[in-house]
């Protein structure tokens, strides 16, 4: 069976971010055909098309890790009933310059949490919306709006509940999958 390489990227910039908790137990949760690797996207300038004819050396580096991975997989709180800032950037600089778009025909998943009871449904609509005109195939399900309690998820990943750390191992299972089932219809370089 092949393996996959996922770019993961965590939402928030924070350093104890409940999402950098959970992104910690997909990767301990993945099969071992998805070998997964964050894409971190702190050092972005603020994306303008004055860039598009040379970009900045972290906007390079940022182009070359998400052409070295096969999919890609957002967890990402929800701020403001939308994306975080940094992470709409983010995706700005992946589709630039035009023709260069990093997301096409690149499987991908969302997922998130929050403390409140709907995770982070509304960032999650806000997300495949803009992914949707990158032309990134979604995993549309399961769908993972995860409540966020503490002591859920350790700081080192490991998930405390044990029905929460089936949903996710099953999740990434199905993510494994869904890029499986991608790549039979759109081969890789094709």
């Amino acid at each position: 069976m092949d393996t996959y390489k996922v770019g993961y990227f965590v939402g928030s910039l924070a350093t104890a971010s409940i999402n950098r908790k959970l992104a910690k137990a997909l990767v301990r949760l993945a099969p071992k055909h998805l070998e997964m690797e964050e894409i971190p996207f702190r050092d972005l300038p603020l994306y303008s098309y004055d860039y598009d004819a040379d970009f900045p050396p972290p906007a390079r580096a940022f182009k070359k890790a998400l052409a070295g991975v096969d999919a890609v997989l957002f967890v990402t709180p929800e701020y403001n009933r939308s994306i975080p800032g940094g992470l709409k950037n983010a995706i700005d600089w992946a589709s630039r310059p035009y023709g260069t778009n990093s997301f096409t025909r690149k499987p991908s998943a969302v997922i998130g949490t929050s403390p409140g009871a709907i995770g982070t449904a509304v960032a999650q609509q806000s997300l495949r919306s803009v992914l949707s005109f990158c032309n990134s195939p979604q995993m549309n399900a399961p769908e993972a709006y995860i409540q966020f309690k503490p002591g859920l998820i350790t700081d080192e990943g490991e998930v405390t509940n044990e029905g929460t750390a089936e949903f996710l191992k099953n999740y990434m299972a199905e993510f494994h999958a869904f890029v499986v089932r991608v790549y039979t219809v759109l081969p890789r370089g094709g």
